[in-house]
């Protein structure tokens, strides 16, 4: 319980530590003057060896300082709310420092070997003396992610924002205390958004502390990457990574546990991914469980792993290896946030929102981004999405519900491959009647002028109404492409509406839509 001392120039006493006002109100702690402290803003708890300092109400306190905590932060300030913004980590999120947009840079980098490559003896030569010189690559990744954070907390000042260091924990239904041991201050919130993205799972294996996450695979030191290198699941984390590792040199494994990696994505176009990273030296296992990782006094990497199929843990294989990186999956950040305490009901897909992104047991709590227990994908476009739905409903009441139709979403190996909409089995569950276009696209001319020989794509469309029910593409761009799809889904258009050769500029890549109706 907290409680807040009342006006007195008496001494408090904490065993040898003595703690009074002086004549303008300013705490003096053992002779030491703190004049940005005064008596209204002292507070303690029943820990007599705690000393709590009121932070403010606020009209919004947001816990999280990434795109859905950044987004909804910025539009309630624009409309004149006192909002605080609260980070342990530097300030930015998962996306700009640890995710996505450092990770494009690396990946730009592959392309320019793979391209090189590709382009061998079609009037590019000497492509075997192109390499990545990965602390380089590094060094350049840097100036994208370090200058961030300040710029980010500058923009929180900028507009009024008022920001906070250190781990936040509820104290109350809306109260929080934020900070480290012995320096904590509490801030009471009018509303709270809880936006604090998502982390990797625990892998619950002997050996985990041997195993690096994503976040550390985009800081590894050095010249070179190490020579081999194990990833443990087979999701868009770890495709991702071993595409940029084999390029960069690396002999490269991943380990799977199901039958088929990159479940999320339309799986004919998986398996000609597959093949294609086995191409390039990458060894998929799949239905391979990691049983454990051993480590040898010379430093040296042992991964246990058996037949994921297998009735007992049985080891059938072991690798060795210089590092392991965990792709095995993420889940909602809520670790240290005391959500039982404010009362916020949650489970393993984060804190439970109804439609409007608000919390089903405590209506001053909101959550967005990959916290949140909505529809959308844990994708950066979701949480500014949600920041943004999260904002208009705090500021004019529930009015706006989400809608995740016609989302996205891309595996950035090298091809890309990218998927909006149904899939086949999902179109038939419901009951849908439709017809697929699917093809191998490597004899395209867009694919061969760039010596891609891995590119296909999936359309679904529905009988009758002609509307696109889903698209799937893997090749070159087809990240930018499928954003085509992405608006004709979302807006409800048909193939008709796409199928007009006047919409794109030629040759390009989205000029093969016309091919895919």
């Amino acid at each position: 319980m907290v409680r807040k001392k009342s006006k007195s120039s008496s001494p408090i006493c904490f065993d040898s530590q003595k703690i009074h006002l002086n004549a303008t109100n300013d705490m003096v702690l053992n002779g030491q003057t703190n004049h940005t402290i005064g008596v209204e803003s002292l507070l303690f708890t029943d820990d007599k060896d705690e000393i709590l300092t009121n932070g403010g109400t606020f009209d919004l306190i947001v816990i999280g300082t990434g795109t859905a905590a950044s987004t909804a932060a910025f539009d309630c300030r624009s409309a004149g709310w006192k909002v605080a913004i609260i980070d342990s980590l530097p300030f930015g999120g998962t996306c700009a420092l640890r995710g996505c947009e450092p990770k494009k840079v690396l990946v730009e980098a592959t392309k320019t070997i793979d391209s090189s490559q590709r382009h061998e003896n079609k009037g590019i030569t000497g492509s075997e003396r192109i390499h990545i010189q990965w602390s380089d690559l590094i060094r350049f990744k840097r100036t994208f992610t370090e200058p961030f954070p300040k710029e980010r907390e500058d923009s929180y000042v900028k507009a009024g924002i008022t920001s906070f260091h250190g781990p936040a924990r509820f104290v109350g239904s809306n109260t929080v205390k934020v900070g480290y041991d012995g320096n904590n201050r509490i801030l009471d919130g009018r509303f709270i958004l809880i936006a604090t993205g998502a982390m990797p799972m625990n892998l619950n294996i002997p050996g985990s502390e041997n195993v690096i996450t994503s976040d550390q695979f985009l800081e590894i030191e050095g010249e070179n990457l190490p020579n081999r290198i194990v990833f443990v699941g087979g999701g868009y984390i770890s495709f991702e990574f071993a595409h940029v590792a084999a390029r960069a040199g690396s002999d490269v494994t991943i380990l799977h546990r199901g039958k088929q990696p990159l479940e999320r994505f339309d799986q004919d176009l998986v398996n000609r991914l597959v093949q294609k990273s086995r191409e390039i030296g990458i060894d998929l296992q799949v239905q391979r469980a990691v049983n454990g990782i051993d480590k040898s006094s010379d430093g040296k990497l042992v991964v246990n792993a058996s037949d994921a199929t297998a009735a007992d843990d049985k080891i059938s294989i072991t690798l060795e290896t210089d590092m392991v990186v965990h792709g095995a999956g993420r889940v909602p950040n809520i670790e240290g946030l005391d959500l039982t305490t404010a009362g916020v009901e949650h489970n393993i897909r984060g804190v439970k929102v109804n439609e409007y992104l608000q919390s089903v047991s405590n209506p001053a709590i909101y959550a967005a981004g990959d916290v949140a227990a909505s529809g959308g994908l844990p994708l950066t476009p979701v949480a500014s999405y949600e920041g943004g739905i999260v904002a208009n409903n705090l500021i004019k009441g529930n009015t706006i519900k989400s809608n995740y139709t016609g989302l996205p979403s891309v595996v950035f190996t090298t091809p890309p491959l990218a998927s909006v909409g149904m899939q086949e089995q999902e179109a038939k569950e419901q009951g849908i009647r439709f017809r697929t276009k699917y093809e191998n696209t490597s004899s395209w001319y867009s694919s061969r002028r760039v010596g891609e020989t891995c590119s296909g794509f999936k359309v679904l469309i529905e009988e009758g109404s002609n509307r696109i029910l889903g698209a799937h593409i893997l090749g070159p761009h087809a990240e930018e492409v499928i954003n085509i799809f992405s608006i004709a889904i979302r807006l409800g258009l048909t193939a008709k509406h796409l199928n007009d050769p006047i919409l794109y500029a030629y040759p390009t890549n989205s000029s093969d839509v016309v091919y895919m109706l």
